[in-house]
């Protein structure tokens, strides 16, 4: 068992800050007392313990204490991603058997059996219940979807030990300050957003709320010194390096962490950031390992530029197959414990590891190195081809912002790589193949190069490189 977590921390730090979002905060104690009045005004509506609750909303102070409510009332939250199509929210929906869903606001066109609104809930009248002191740490807090990048998302089930293992492991690699503070910029219906929230109650820990990513206003808060650690991914790390490089400005000391994750980043994008002496912490996790597994440490940032880390105090990783690039597999208390719904027959866990599709090596000191998703793999002629190597060596164009590649049929080779590009000025193709003959083996270097306006990305911002086959 574990204590409630929110009354916990509010009988321990009361008077400490809690949230920041623009001009208002909010402390512990009034989080509790907010959460549990909204937990209260649920129940009257005939939400009970046990019940499952999706919530589809934008992040704000007000789902904060919606997510906090839900759970002190006893319910598993289904986690909607907002950016998602109609159809693909009912999916989920009718996937995980949801008892009701909540909505931030009733002009979201989305309708669902039990349907009610943030603020038919708040101007319902009271019915008290009883507060669990303690928590099951086999209970079910959360379920999110994979990002379906390879076939149907699967709801994934995250457990409070999941969460509670997953925060202290990073607490034991980052260490805890009493000034720190999170600028979550992450959608909270996301596991790097919500991950943020467990971190805050287990810490005491203050979030400053950030509805949406905004370079500039994130710069400002950073360096007006009271932010110290930020989550983010790595086109978002290249939007803060763009305006820092554009301001000739760099980061204060008083910021510690910038925990980068969602896939490779560009060794082009890092070392830019060292320039703006940004602490980039690269990272490595995903929805079925609660957040981080691996994180890279401050010390090693430079020597290890590229890599992923170690794994954090209760996590363990291996690479699967004979070959020095394998599948990248991971064994802890952080790891789910199964999925639910279409998915739920499938064991997370095979063999005991947790076998995820990316592909990676370990080096000779145990760190490790993310190359790419299995499922992404181009193999031409026989050759096997890592769309993320092709994007970090575009990218490193003064004329690129982004990159995008991945593989098309072939009579002759059977798969060759084309790339997406977006652009921050002008160049032409030819100029683009010239620069990259140098970077690339031949059979690496993509056969036509098409710019585009914007990449597309799932609400991670993780690139759907599937999906670009569609532009052609």
């Amino acid at each position: 068992m574990y204590p409630n977590l929110l009354v916990k921390r509010a009988s321990l730090t009361p008077n400490r800050l809690a949230i920041i979002f623009e001009d208002q905060q909010w402390t512990f104690s009034q989080l509790q007392q907010e959460a549990i009045d909204f937990a209260e005004k649920l129940h009257k509506l005939g939400v009970n313990k046990g019940m499952r609750i999706a919530i589809l909303a934008s992040s704000s102070p007000q789902l904060v204490t919606v997510l906090h409510g839900c759970m002190q009332l006893g319910c598993e939250l289904v986690m909607l991603n907002e950016r998602l199509t109609e159809d693909e929210l009912i999916y989920q929906l009718n996937d995980s058997q949801s008892d009701v869903l909540l909505v931030d606001r009733l002009d979201r066109s989305l309708m669902y059996g039990n349907r009610i609104s943030f603020n038919q809930v708040t101007g319902a009248s009271n019915k008290q219940f009883q507060i669990d002191a303690e928590w099951p740490k086999d209970r079910t807090i959360t379920i999110m979807y994979t990002s379906g990048t390879t076939g149907k998302p699967k709801g994934v089930r995250q457990t409070l030990e999941n969460h509670v293992m997953s925060a202290m492991g990073s607490a034991l690699n980052l260490g805890v300050q009493p000034n720190d503070c999170w600028l979550c910029a992450m959608p909270l219906f996301h596991i790097s957003g919500f991950s943020i929230l467990m971190r805050s109650v287990l810490y005491g820990m203050t979030v400053s709320l950030h509805t949406k990513f905004d370079a500039n206003k994130s710069i400002e808060e950073i360096l007006n010194g009271t932010v110290t650690r930020m989550s983010v991914v790595a086109v978002t790390l290249e939007r803060l390096i763009s305006v820092l490089e554009e301001r000739n400005q760099t980061f204060p000391d008083t910021f510690q962490s910038m925990l980068v994750g969602g896939g490779p980043v560009p060794l082009h994008y890092l070392e830019r950031a060292i320039k703006c002496k940004i602490p980039v912490l690269q990272t490595y996790g995903m929805t079925e390992t609660s957040s981080q597994t691996t994180t890279l440490s401050s010390e090693d940032a430079i020597r290890k530029l590229g890599s992923a880390g170690k794994p954090l105090f209760f996590a363990e990783i291996r690479i699967s197959g004979k070959k020095e690039i394998g599948e990248i597999c991971i064994k802890g208390p952080h790891v789910t414990k199964g999925y639910i719904g279409a998915a739920s027959s499938k064991d997370p866990q095979d063999d005991g590891w947790l076998h995820t599709g990316d592909m990676g090596y370990i080096d000779d000191e145990g760190y490790l190195y993310v190359v790419d998703r299995r499922s992404d793999l181009i193999i031409s002629g026989g050759e096997n081809i890592y769309p993320a190597e092709v994007e970090q060596a575009i990218v490193k164009h003064s004329a690129v912002k982004e990159a995008g590649v991945t593989g098309i049929q072939d009579e002759k080779w059977g798969h060759v790589p084309i790339a997406f590009v977006v652009l921050k000025s002008e160049v032409t193709e030819e100029e683009l193949k010239s620069f990259m003959k140098p970077q690339l083996a031949t059979y690496k270097q993509p056969v036509r190069y098409y710019f585009i306006e914007e990449l597309p990305r799932n609400a991670s911002n993780k690139i759907l490189r599937r999906k670009l086959h569609e532009y052609l």
